[in-house]
């Protein structure tokens, strides 16, 4: 699923994953070593996502003796939460229908 502001996917499934590897690893360079992505493709859709949002979803420490890091505010939180519950429901209300998809689909 994805949430578009205009031509911008506020919300979509990359950025709910790195927002994940960001609570798992602390830091936006960790994390997107993680997802086998570039640190600055990783800070772009970061950068996309709080742009879109009315509070951040991430906050960003400089580095230096502790070494920076990165993480989640509470509504970053509440969008892995809300993003995972909408998963969860789509696959089960729709499994007949996703089904019905994955059958159309090479082996």
């Amino acid at each position: 699923m994805r949430v578009r502001i205009g031509e911008t996917v506020a919300v979509g499934p990359g950025k709910v994953a790195l927002l994940e590897a960001i609570r798992e690893h602390g830091s936006i360079s960790a994390a997107a070593r993680s997802l086998d992505m570039s640190y600055r493709r990783a800070w772009m859709l970061l950068d996309e996502l709080n742009r879109s949002l009315t509070s951040p979803a991430t906050l960003s420490e400089q580095g230096g003796a502790n070494g920076g890091g990165c993480t989640l505010t509470p509504v970053g939180e509440k969008i892995i939460r809300v993003y995972r519950d909408i998963e969860d429901r789509a696959r089960r209300n729709c499994a007949t229908q996703i089904a019905a998809l994955t059958a159309l689909l090479q082996p």
